[in-house]
């Protein structure tokens, strides 16, 4: 098949001041393939794009083909770019190195996949129109560092690509299935039910990815896993996977929830916020020291002045780490509370699947490069019965091929559920494509 002929699924994930794009071709009867586990990708990789520090300028672009082996290009490789302002010239140019560079019509692209962190009541991914737009847009103070940036995005891709459809993938989709009596609230129930106030979960598109990929790796049916995920990145979080299904996971009504993040605080106590901003500088329920703290002036703190990046003046994990290792107290506590959190998840997690756990998963940008995490945490897991971390593996994770490696001790045998350490490759914009790519409602329209 030319060029010309070639249908295409884009993908875009949109941060608060980045965008990451994924353009893929669609092969032949893809519609045909079904949702196996074992199921060949429908989909293969065309070229990639990031752009970064979109708000704080000059934003940085990056654009790479991939060649038939899977090797990127060097082309513009975190080039500045001057003419990107906002999302929507981001993307914009975008569209003007497709054709140039890559020589391919945009008319070509038949569905743009966005990436939309809070979907609220959507189970399932919706065709973008005027009245699915304004209901993601009412969720995006749910959402403050992610929704608005996929909405501008949105906008951007309707404007300019008018006779591609936009699809919202949401990252709480995967959740729906967590029972009622863990994702309510201990709250009056009316109130709740009105207001929609109850636990989402996020991530969902990850975990989606990385449910499937472990599936295909252990050659099980997803149905038949028992799994505790960890996703960590700058946004971190767990999830239970109990025969295929989300049961819980850590974030809950909004990504604030659970495990700490670059800028996020994770979970504090509720009242924590009235004393950090009160006048006495410190704790006191005196009412005359009280501020009024209006529910953005608290999200702003706990979302984006709060995190590693508050303890230790930097978002930057690994440098954390480093620093951690010479007795540095800020540092250390940093890089010790997520891995405390998480293994504090894990256990739980695993006592609620009465220790019958197939695997636990390291993904997300930390997860995948945190060698030192990764051992901290799988050896608190060892007194519920997790696999010992192979040291020699665990070190050599970046440098071995494939979507899932095994960091256990030993080989992975045929018989019950054995608690393997895996590392997954996770890749939401993947994700999306193949959903898309397999999903016959979108296809048999064309």
């Amino acid at each position: 098949m030319s060029t010309a002929d070639t249908d295409y699924v884009l993908s875009l994930n949109a941060g608060s001041s980045s965008l990451k794009i994924s353009l893929y071709s669609v092969s032949a009867n893809h519609v045909l393939q079904g949702h196996a586990h074992d199921t060949p990708e429908p989909v293969s990789l065309v070229l990639t794009s990031s752009i970064s520090n979109i708000t704080a300028p000059p934003a940085k672009f990056a654009f790479h083909l991939i060649d038939s082996a899977g090797t990127p290009s060097n082309a513009d490789t975190d080039e500045p770019s001057d003419a990107i302002k906002d999302h929507t010239s981001a993307f914009a140019h975008f569209l003007q190195c497709l054709q140039s560079q890559a020589s391919i019509d945009h008319k070509r692209v038949i569905y743009i996949c966005h990436r939309v962190v809070h979907g609220g009541g959507y189970s399932q991914p919706i065709i973008i129109d005027e009245e699915s737009y304004h209901h993601i847009e009412k969720l995006s103070d749910l959402a403050p560092l992610h929704n608005g940036a996929a909405l501008s995005v949105i906008k951007a891709c309707m404007s300019a690509l008018p006779d591609s459809k936009s699809i919202a993938y949401f990252d709480t989709s995967f959740h729906c299935t967590i029972p009622l009596h863990i994702s309510s609230c201990a709250i009056n129930q009316e109130i709740a039910k009105k207001r929609g106030l109850k636990k989402y979960g996020f991530h969902g598109l990850s975990y989606s990815f990385i449910l499937r990929s472990v599936s295909q790796f252990l050659d099980k049916p997803p149905e038949s896993l028992n799994l505790i995920l960890l996703h960590l990145g700058s946004g971190a979080s767990a999830c239970l996977v109990k025969d295929g299904k989300s049961l819980d996971t850590s974030m809950g009504l909004t990504p604030l929830n659970g495990l700490p993040g670059a800028t996020r605080s994770g979970s504090v106590d509720p009242s924590l916020i009235f004393h950090y901003t009160n006048k006495a500088g410190r704790i006191t329920h005196d009412p005359s020291m009280a501020t009024q703290v209006h529910v953005t002036m608290a999200e702003d703190i706990l979302n984006r002045k709060s995190g590693w990046k508050a303890m230790t003046g930097t978002t930057d994990f690994g440098v954390i780490t480093a620093k951690a290792e010479l007795d540095n107290p800020d540092p250390e506590i940093a890089a010790h509370n997520p891995n405390r959190l998480a293994s504090t998840s894990s256990s739980t997690a695993c006592c609620t699947l009465s220790a019958q756990v197939d695997a636990l998963v390291f993904a997300g940008g930390i997860g995948e490069r945190g060698v030192k995490l990764r051992s901290i945490i799988a050896e608190k897991m060892r007194c519920v019965g997790y696999c010992e971390v192979d040291e020699a593996k665990n070190d050599g994770v970046g440098k071995e091929g494939g979507v899932v490696v095994d960091i256990s001790v030993g080989e992975r045998g045929d018989e019950g559920r054995q608690k393997r350490i895996l590392v997954c490759r996770t890749d939401e914009q993947l994700e999306m494509a193949r959903q898309c790519t397999l999903d016959p409602r979108f296809w048999n329209e064309i």
